[in-house]
């Protein structure tokens, strides 16, 4: 009859249990912390990469409002010098300069209007990505920033409501619209431009209101003090 030997393995010592769960705890740890380096390298270069655009957003921006602030001080002249002239002056035969302030003044619009991109800003909020930026001074200048471009927005549609009620059924009622379609060739060459070769001209083509004898020099007056102080504010 065969006999058969069992083999047995040697027991191991404690050091080597401790070893290996020492190798194990370390491999955890180390992926733990490349995990947690990754995580943040992320979140570094995701703030570098909205800091970026911000700093883009509010160079446009920039750029912008001196434009609009510009135009809109030009806005403002023109209108100081049509609320004088309706104050005093003959309707009937208008001068060179005041159908280029009344178009200045009244007519035109976009120019002068600032239009904040906020497209960061509120991806900045709505996500949460401010912490990103650790700076107190920084996240109180956005929040401050928020809230003047939400003014700018609310005075934007103040000039717009305004415009609508009572500026656009005033042109509608007097402007003199044969002088514009004049100049500017029945619409083929762009208004603000004719009108700009035009003031830099010699030239002088009569300009007639509609109905001057009409107007309301009083009322007229009124709505345009009412813009100039109102409605129209540098940004």
């Amino acid at each position: 009859m065969e006999v058969h030997h069992h083999t047995h393995t040697p027991r191991q010592k404690w050091t080597h249990y401790f070893w290996e769960f020492l190798m194990l705890f370390l491999a955890v740890f180390c992926g733990f912390l490349a995990e947690y380096q990754l995580e943040h390298k992320i979140e570094r270069d995701r703030a570098k990469e909205l800091a970026i655009n911000f700093y883009d957003e509010l160079s446009v921006d920039s750029a912008a409002v001196s434009a609009a602030i510009s135009n809109r001080m030009k806005k403002d002249a023109a209108l100081v010098y049509l609320k004088n002239y309706f104050k005093d002056s003959n309707l009937i035969h208008c001068s060179k300069t005041f159908v280029i302030n009344f178009y200045s003044g009244l007519m035109s619009t976009s120019p002068s209007v600032f239009e904040p991109r906020n497209v960061v800003l509120q991806q900045l909020q709505n996500s949460g990505s401010l912490r990103y930026f650790k700076n107190k001074e920084m996240q109180n200048l956005v929040g401050e920033l928020s809230v003047a471009i939400t003014n700018v927005h609310e005075r934007n549609n103040l000039e717009l409501t305004f415009s609508q009620q009572h500026v656009q059924p005033f042109l509608i009622k007097y402007n003199g619209q044969d002088w514009f379609d004049r100049i500017s060739k029945s619409g083929t060459l762009f208004v603000p431009a004719a009108i700009q070769s035009y003031e830099n001209s010699y030239d002088e083509i009569p300009f007639y209101l509609n109905k001057a004898g009409s107007i309301d020099k009083k009322e007229a007056g009124n709505m345009i003090w009412i813009i100039s102080n109102h409605c129209c504010r540098n940004p």
